[in-house]
């Protein structure tokens, strides 16, 4: 009987809906009146800033930028990159796929399997899409000489982002060197200084 009632449930779900409060079958906010404006977003015409350590700039379009999003499965990003070099540094997406088309400009794009590793890479153009699977680390890269936007979609409506250098390197407090300097096969105060690079990242 429990298989049979767990069967009929859906095989896809979001993994960050934005539930509302409620405390004793009462909303504990008073709920607004929808508007235009909880489903809308204005500026992913215009270019984001790549001036920064990386070359690239992610406009991310959420649930938190659009609430009309709640529970829908879904976000959209705008993606730039400088020339010669701009990247999007190596991350994953903990809750969400994603699907990049893009418009402008060549980028070198790929990420890396579970186990044992493999590195799936391919060289976009404008119009070519790529699928990033959920969770998996992957990267963009503009190898041209001129400015290159894609856009992309997510499988979620919050798909979280884990940079991946940052995560290690950068986090606060910081992992303890000696652990990343074993998993790394580094010297301690090569990742000392390693640390220091990214605690201000």
């Amino acid at each position: 009987m429990v298989t049979v009632a767990l069967s009929t449930l859906p095989a896809k779900f979001d993994y960050g809906p934005q539930f509302k409060c409620v405390c004793q079958w009462k909303v504990l906010q008073e709920p607004k009146p929808t508007v235009a404006e909880d489903f809308f977003f204005w500026g992913l015409n215009v270019p984001g800033n790549t001036e920064n350590r990386v070359g690239s700039n992610v406009t991310l379009v959420n649930v938190d930028r659009i609430s009309g999003l709640n529970t829908l499965g879904i976000s959209l990003a705008r993606l730039d990159f400088a020339p010669n070099g701009g990247l999007n540094p190596p991350h994953t997406h903990p809750r969400g796929t994603e699907i990049l088309v893009v418009v402008e400009g060549t980028l070198y794009v790929g990420f890396v399997t579970s186990n044992p590793n493999r590195l799936i890479t391919k060289v976009l153009y404008p119009g070519d899409v790529f699928v990033f699977p959920i969770g998996l680390i992957h990267f963009q890269f503009n190898i041209a000489k001129t400015n290159a936007v894609a856009f992309a979609g997510l499988s979620s409506q919050n798909p979280g982002v884990i940079t991946i250098a940052d995560a290690i390197f950068g986090p606060n407090p910081p992992i303890n060197p000696d652990v990343l300097a074993k998993a790394f096969q580094l010297d301690k105060d090569e990742v000392e200084k390693l640390q220091k690079l990214f605690e201000n990242a």
